[in-house]
């Protein structure tokens, strides 16, 4: 199957291909062409970084309409970090930018208690324990790097929450779109059992 790590300038693009390719998916290209993202069967979305510059990026490549066209259509999808964080409606890093708006609700600053940024690892607590988190334990360890956290509108599209002296939503699965905020292909045996899970579903449906 075609598969795309979608280039739009932000994100340790070659780890997370790598990945990847290790759990078994073939035909990877990492790639900001729109056409190619277009022709995927299935779109991986990693990022690190700030919400504005990404969205910016993402306009100036021309990559917007065929990243939710492939959603619309049905087709696996992949986010992580900020690619979790732009598929939501509105951001307030840098002053309030607009999202992809493929799930409502938008992506706050963690509260000023807490270090910030939050890096390492932490534990996830599982909402859904099928699909991403499948042969998953409850609490079990992923690194994170982020200061931003996603609020969802729609609660049942959480998929598993962490506690960073508050709980904040860690991953979110709907049908074709699963996104994660930490880091898999930085998370060893447990995040590449992720990204297995996420092989699985796509051969399952495509």
């Amino acid at each position: 199957m075609k598969v795309a790590v979608v280039d739009y300038g932000m994100g340790n693009l070659r780890s997370v291909a790598k990945a990847i390719e290790y759990v078994g998916f073939k035909e990877v290209s990492v790639t900001s062409d729109p056409e190619t993202v277009r022709r995927s069967e299935v779109l991986v979305f990693p990022g690190q970084g700030a919400f504005k510059k990404a969205m910016e990026n993402l306009k100036k490549l021309s990559l917007i309409s065929p990243i939710l066209s492939h959603i619309d259509r049905g087709k696996p999808f992949l986010g992580i970090c900020l690619g979790l964080q732009l598929l939501f409606e509105r951001s307030y890093e840098h002053g309030e930018t607009e999202g992809l708006g493929v799930f409502e609700g938008e992506v706050i600053l963690l509260p000023p208690r807490v270090k910030i940024p939050h890096i390492g690892w932490n534990q996830v607590w599982i909402k859904k324990e099928r699909g991403l988190y499948s042969g998953i334990k409850d609490g079990d360890f992923f690194y994170f790097v982020h200061s931003y956290h996603v609020v969802p509108k729609d609660e049942s599209v959480i998929a598993s929450t962490t506690d960073y002296e508050v709980y904040f939503v860690s991953a979110v699965e709907k049908e074709n779109v699963w996104a994660v905020q930490f880091h898999p292909e930085k998370s060893q045996s447990k995040g590449l059992r992720l990204l297995e899970n996420f092989k699985n579903y796509c051969e399952a449906v495509l």
